[in-house]
């Protein structure tokens, strides 16, 4: 079955085209796209997404439209996260997604989010894969704005829970100079922490022996360290970054201007403005769950969606052949 999921983030909207095999699940990518078209920008502070977001959203959605119809998928899901959920008009964004690019947009709730995400995390990975397959795993996904948590043991997810920090949500918050103050720094670090340890309960915590992170910070981190140029996804997924080296790209980041980390080899030049923060709350994440490193993965909510879509299809009643009596 040959799907397409699009993720409309607060930071960007991506697309996956893949073939699922709606049997047993296997997943083959066909095609990845990605654009950072930040539709968060000021909805933290004013609670609406602004019509130059949208319209960022919408000329993007416009090119994904075309790649979906030459594909000739058989199923599509659009996924709406944090902005279009908590914003005032968020509604009728997504209606405008549905009606005028013929999606099926469905605004997520937090929970949602998360359980998509450790679907797809986890899709692909043999039981016991990496760290055997009673170790209790959690995957860390960072937002535009917010961060999913998803505690499972092998393919079953157990705690799950998705809190307001984003890299977008942060920057706006807490960094106003360029290069970022030490203050401004120190700042969101401690509200950072102050949420993760208000939404993080200890006894969910303390078991974890393993991190899997996803999403555009991770991933970045992972190309950065390796300096890849141009990306190449396949020495991303499965990378592990050590708590150690994620602090030193922070600070070797936090010492640069924007148009300086434009230029940083393995950052998308749209991922500079939000880098820095995203890279507080990774250490932030990986140190409310005293972990000391974490293996980055490619297969995130988009993996999800697709597995969602093929099950679906598995699902639902089939119709008999023509002429077949009844």
């Amino acid at each position: 079955m040959r799907v397409a999921v699009v993720d409309i983030g607060t930071n960007s909207t991506r697309l996956l085209i893949a073939e699922v095999e709606p049997a047993d699940g296997p997943l083959e990518e066909l095609l990845r796209r990605s654009q950072v078209t930040r539709l968060g920008d000021g909805v933290d502070a004013a609670g609406r997404l602004t019509e130059a977001a949208s319209e960022r959203v919408f000329r993007t959605l416009a090119e994904y439209r075309r790649e979906i119809d030459s594909y000739d998928c058989a199923a599509n899901l659009a996924v709406l996260t944090s902005a279009v959920r908590e914003a005032t008009n968020g509604d009728s964004f997504a209606e405008h997604v549905r009606t005028d690019y013929g999606l099926d947009a469905q605004v997520l709730s937090g929970e949602e989010e998360a359980e998509l995400t450790f679907l797809g995390a986890m899709s692909g990975r043999a039981e016991g894969e990496r760290t055997g397959a009673r170790t209790p795993t959690v995957v860390i996904d960072i937002g535009g704005g917010s961060t999913e948590f998803i505690v499972g043991i092998g393919h079953t997810a157990g705690f799950h829970i998705s809190l307001p920090v984003g890299v977008v949500r942060m920057s706006e918050r807490h960094i106003q100079s360029d290069p970022p103050a030490p203050a401004e720094l120190q700042s969101l670090a401690l509200d950072t922490r102050a949420v993760f340890q208000a939404g993080l309960p200890a006894a969910e915590r303390a078991p974890v022996e393993h991190g899997i992170a996803v999403g555009g910070t991770a991933t970045s981190a992972a190309a950065i360290d390796q300096a890849l140029d141009p990306y190449d996804p396949a020495r991303v997924h499965g990378y592990l970054l050590q708590l150690a080296t994620i602090e030193l790209l922070l600070a070797r980041m936090a010492d640069m201007t924007e148009e300086q980390r434009r230029a940083l080899v393995g950052l998308d030049p749209d991922r500079a403005p939000t880098i820095v923060a995203g890279m507080v709350v990774l250490s932030g994440a990986l140190r409310a769950f005293e972990l000391e490193q974490v293996e980055v993965s490619e297969h995130d909510i988009l993996h999800g969606g697709a597995l969602r879509l093929a099950g679906a299809a598995r699902a639902a009643p089939q119709s008999p052949p023509t002429g077949a009596s009844g």
